[in-house]
């Protein structure tokens, strides 16, 4: 498993962020799949990062979520979409590709579901329209 795969979809996007922003001041790579740099936080924070792409866990930030941790935080995402920006433009890529399935998948829902109410009889829609307007008011009780 890599960085991203590793890191919560908040910290993959907050890099990101910080990665488009240029909050990366400096960085340099150590060894075949090592990075060292320093990145802008919030305010005037810099923290020193180190990530280590073959050992992910390895990698390391003394910002206050990572500092102690083995945990991939934003700015050690920041870093290696800096140092490999090929691999943020993927990465990017990957999402739009899946937000185009993922919108296919809805349509051909929304399709069938349709297809599914206008082969029902006026009697069986009634009574369907029925249970789940009861469900709905139910939930709604429920959660006030």
């Amino acid at each position: 498993m890599g960085l991203i795969e590793m890191a919560s979809g908040n910290s993959v996007w907050r890099g990101m962020d910080y990665y488009e922003n240029k909050k990366v001041v400096s960085w340099e790579q150590t060894r075949t799949d090592t990075y060292d740099g320093i990145v802008s936080g919030s305010g005037v924070n810099r923290y020193t990062v180190h990530i280590d792409k073959a050992h992910p866990r390895k990698s390391t930030c003394n910002c206050p979520f990572a500092e102690g941790r083995s945990v991939i935080c934003k700015h050690m995402i920041a870093l290696y979409f800096t140092a490999e920006p090929k691999v943020a433009k993927d990465f990017l890529k990957e999402v739009e590709e899946w937000e185009a399935e993922e919108e296919e998948r809805n349509q051909q829902h929304y399709e069938d579901l349709k297809k599914y109410v206008k082969s029902l009889s006026k009697a069986e829609l009634q009574e369907r329209l029925l249970a789940a307007m009861v469900e709905l008011e139910e939930r709604e009780t429920y959660y006030r």
